[in-house]
């Protein structure tokens, strides 16, 4: 007889989407220990395999699948109780699961993520940074409330909405020979040693898959966890980043850098809202599309 708690069942769903059991322990504020017992007691209640075990991390089974989407059913109704029932218990008006990207979630969501929380002081926000093509598979599949994608990536049937505009831009030393272009191409970038955002970051993961779409290895010298840390390690003459365009002229005005645009299409960044139908959101939600929305006009 299958036995799934609710722990269960927030567990697998986050195992599945971060793709490894130990993240997926960490999201869920368990010890990998009892993580990786639940999964086991799981499997061994179905008499199934749930998950896919490889070297680069864990997939779900077509077992899997089926729990999972069952799972995030039974999570987002338990979520709609809690803010059905706080009205009368006085507690938190609801809870918000946002994905973004890395440009959207460093440059644009904190000014506009805080404004929002001061004036709904019961509502709490998720936010979790991804690619934008993963985004959009795990909006569309009721992972998450709302994403915050590039323009560029195919959004299907999702309801979208504009957000910002931006661009990636080369960062280079002030003295450096790239300092006087007018603009450069991604493939003479990769001829340099590069200073970039950590491996697992949603925009060192799209960078390198666009290195690798044109076979060409990315340099990365040293790995950081802001856009600020890279200009100033690329003003040392490190090596060159790749950064939006807004965070290069704030760190201009105090560094010496420079800012060369880059010439590929995909760095123009228009960044836009992605969700499945924002009438069946709650309250709460849509008062937060509506605020983004309104911060772009």
């Amino acid at each position: 007889m299958m036995r799934f708690d609710l722990v269960d069942l927030n567990l697998f769903r986050h195992v599945v989407e971060a793709g490894s059991i130990t993240h997926g322990a960490e999201r869920a504020n368990l010890a990998l220990a009892a993580a990786s017992a639940r999964v086991r007691a799981m499997e061994d209640s179905l008499g199934a395999a749930l998950l896919l075990r490889g070297r680069q991390g864990v997939t779900p089974t077509p077992a899997g699948r089926a729990l999972l989407a069952h799972a995030r059913e039974i999570l987002a109704q338990i979520e709609r109780l809690q803010v059905d029932l706080s009205v009368f218990a006085g507690g938190a008006v609801g809870q918000l699961r946002v994905l973004s990207n890395t440009n959207a979630l460093t440059e644009f969501l904190p000014e506009a993520l805080s404004a929002y929380l001061a004036l709904h002081t019961g509502v709490s926000v998720d936010i979790e940074e991804r690619t934008s093509d993963e985004i959009v598979g795990m909006v569309a599949d009721g992972a998450a409330d709302l994403g915050i994608v590039a323009g560029t990536v195919d959004t299907g049937t999702l309801q979208t909405f504009p957000f910002r505009h931006d661009r990636f831009v080369v960062v280079v030393a002030a003295g450096h020979a790239l300092a006087r272009r007018a603009s450069v191409g991604f493939a003479e970038v990769l001829e340099h040693d590069l200073v970039g955002l950590d491996r697992p970051s949603a925009l060192t993961r799209f960078l390198a898959d666009k290195a690798s779409r044109i076979g060409r290895p990315m340099r990365l010298r040293v790995q950081l966890r802001s856009f600020d840390a890279v200009c100033r390690l690329v003003e040392c003459g490190v090596g060159l980043g790749i950064v939006p365009e807004t965070t290069a002229r704030r760190a201009w005005r105090t560094m010496g850098i420079a800012l060369v645009p880059l010439e590929d299409p995909w760095a123009a960044r228009d960044l836009k809202l992605c969700l499945r139908d924002l009438a069946a959101l709650p309250p709460f939600a849509q008062d937060f599309v509506a605020h983004l929305r309104a911060a772009d006009a």
